[in-house]
């Protein structure tokens, strides 16, 4: 384990190896799973401040879903999630040549929204857990993501960089720079 700030990061962060390969796992990561995305109460807001438009982007079951149960749901664990379609796919879900993507991401890209989309799934594979005095930042293995894992290797890109961009919007550019330095002197 790794201490940056009041994060405590585990090894494999740095050691292991990813770099996302959709066109082998066709953004399974949005349709399997026991729950829906984890999301904080700060992004449940903004979810409910850009449904309007992020809704056009959406399928007729993800908007149905939406409709009844609202923009997010609170898991068996007590967290709030993004709300599931037949217990499966996320409701945010969108299609695009066989591959499952984020629809509040589509609208973020066309210029429509500011919010790209909850950060739990920006961070993927790494979960994040708050603890009382600090949080716990983890490489959440997934047999999902072998192919990634597999590209990862092959490029030599370990988790951390490959996550660059959302480890920034989540602890900003000083923290990934120190992760930089620990990353270079293991």
């Amino acid at each position: 384990m790794i201490e940056i700030d009041n994060k405590i990061i585990s090894r494999e962060v740095f050691d292991k190896k990813f770099v996302c390969d959709l066109a082998s796992c066709k953004g399974a990561c949005c349709v399997e799973g026991d729950s829906g995305a984890p999301l904080l109460e700060s992004e449940i807001e903004e979810l409910e401040k850009i449904h309007p438009i992020v809704e056009k982007y959406l399928t007729k079951e993800g908007k149905d879903v939406i409709k009844k149960v609202g923009v997010f749901v609170i898991d068996e664990d007590g967290d709030l999630t993004t709300p599931l379609i037949n217990n499966k796919q996320c409701a945010y879900l969108v299609e695009n040549n066989g591959i499952s993507k984020c629809g509040i991401e589509k609208a973020f890209q066309d210029k429509k929204i500011n919010f790209k989309k909850p950060i739990s799934c920006h961070l993927y594979p790494i979960r994040v857990t708050d603890y009382d005095s600090f949080e716990a930042v983890n490489y959440e293995a997934n047999k999902l993501c072998s192919a990634a894992c597999s590209l990862g290797q092959e490029l030599q890109v370990s988790v951390y960089k490959f996550l660059k961009e959302p480890l920034i919007r989540k602890y900003g550019k000083a923290f990934f720079k120190e992760m930089e330095e620990v990353g270079n002197a293991l």
